[in-house]
């Protein structure tokens, strides 16, 4: 379940925050979307995380949303921190030790996490998983730092996402130009496989449209790029780029618009109470009556 993803040309296509701005409404539109899911979880969260928080427009809402939390953002790409909505007077150790309200950011890797154990009552993660080479890992990385019925939340696309874009360059050549997304079912499986309990995925495609094959080029680019290793190491060449747009263009609908597909995949789970102790004893709970 893994993709040839590059981790240090992720962090390269997300170095410059203006280079992504654009498609950033995209991003809030399906945060708005996880928010309304989120709103239907009853939780009282001390710390939460932000995995892959880009430039932190969800940390001041999650912060909104639980004003006694520390919520925590963290991304790969120390340049999107720069505008970040970060509390005053916070610095490293806030960011290790308990929990303080307020909001703060880290620079690092969102698989790799530099907190304890049991030390996050959720997990809000907003179309960043996609651009890990292994999401697995990652699930069992989240689920070791939440605590006992702490709570994931993300989404992420699908295999549909940019289904026309895909077409298209398979006209011009066969390198790779657009992410293996996995698909929500494989995504599911991991989440069990890493130790979460009842899963819940769901799924919805969104489309937007385009009037010119250039604006819809330009958000393409602005969603990051393509970190595939095995991606074509040139630039397209100007008869390359002909045939893309005239692919593209063969693909209008009847109202005269190009569409671009995102097929969005939102998941939530649980991090069970443990069944064994760490010796592989049994563990079985009495629940006395009232």
């Amino acid at each position: 379940m893994s993709a040839p993803i590059e981790l240090s040309r992720v962090r390269r296509l997300f170095a410059r925050p203006a280079r992504v701005a654009p498609s950033d409404f995209l991003r809030r539109e399906i945060a708005s979307r996880m928010h309304d899911r989120l709103e239907l979880v009853k939780i009282a969260p001390q710390r939460v995380l932000d995995a892959g928080c880009g430039a932190g427009a969800d940390l001041a809402v999650l912060q909104k949303d639980y004003p006694a939390a520390q919520v925590i953002g963290v991304d790969a790409a120390p340049a999107m921190l720069a505008d970040a909505p970060v509390s005053a007077a916070k610095g490293l150790l806030s960011r290790l030790l308990p929990a303080k309200a307020g909001v703060d950011v880290l620079a690092g890797d969102f698989g790799d996490l530099p907190f304890g154990p049991n030390s996050l009552d959720l997990v809000w993660s907003n179309l960043a998983l996609h651009w890990h080479p292994q999401p697995d890992r990652v699930f069992a990385e989240w689920r070791r730092v939440l605590r006992v019925e702490g709570l994931l939340m993300f989404s992420n696309f699908g295999p549909d996402t940019l289904r026309e874009l895909r077409a298209a360059f398979a006209e011009v050549d066969e390198h790779p130009h657009v992410l293996p997304f996995v698909d929500m079912h494989d995504f599911g499986d991991q989440l069990v496989e890493a130790g979460f309990s009842t899963p819940v995925m769901d799924m919805e495609v969104i489309t937007v449209t385009y009037d010119t094959t250039a604006a819809l080029l330009a958000d393409v680019r602005a969603l990051g790029g393509n970190p595939l290793a095995t991606r074509s190491r040139g630039l397209l060449g100007r008869a390359a780029r002909a045939r893309l747009e005239q692919a593209l263009e063969r693909g209008r609908r009847p109202d005269g618009k190009l569409a671009l597909s995102f097929e969005v995949i939102y998941g939530h789970a649980f991090r069970p109470a443990p069944r064994v102790t760490a010796a592989g004893e049994a563990i079985v709970r009495f629940q006395p009556r009232r």
